[in-house]
């Protein structure tokens, strides 16, 4: 079972990825192949940890919220999952569109949509830890690490 610390240091994990990324992501370093194979490889690491992260959230927590008494909190789970979808299909139509073919031709236009993408999964993770996680420990829903 999945604690809140685990989904905390899940955001963590996410949150230096992304900062490492932000490091390459610039035109000039991409034009190196090196670098550009390392970037696509860290971004797809990247996506399948959110991916993970996202599934997670919908088998082990959001259930018990969903069934919760509660009004509030289950208003605080639909908010996060409807949330979800476009968070999802950002990833999946970044990934067709900059990451699918393998050929690292990485643009300034892939730059400026992968920071746009990283701006939204650090909204994500900063509305997950400011509402959710500090709801959870109220209910008692995710026990904190022992």
């Amino acid at each position: 079972m999945q604690t809140l610390e685990s989904y905390r240091s899940t955001h963590g994990d996410l949150k230096e990825m992304i900062e490492e990324l932000k490091l390459v992501m610039t035109v000039d370093n991409l034009k190196i192949r090196p670098n550009a194979k390392t970037a696509y490889q860290m971004m797809c690491t990247l996506a399948e940890r959110v991916k993970e992260h996202l599934a997670e959230e919908d088998k082990g927590l959001y259930p018990a919220l969903l069934i919760h008494h509660d009004p509030s909190v289950k208003s605080i789970a639909w908010g996060f999952i409807s949330g979800e979808k476009p968070l999802r299909k950002t990833f999946d139509d970044y990934h067709k569109k900059w990451l699918k073919d393998c050929d690292f031709n990485f643009t300034a236009e892939f730059v400026a949509e992968t920071n746009e993408m990283f701006a939204m999964l650090l909204s994500r993770i900063e509305r997950e830890e400011k509402i959710l996680f500090p709801k959870l420990k109220e209910i008692g829903i995710l026990a904190e690490a022992s």
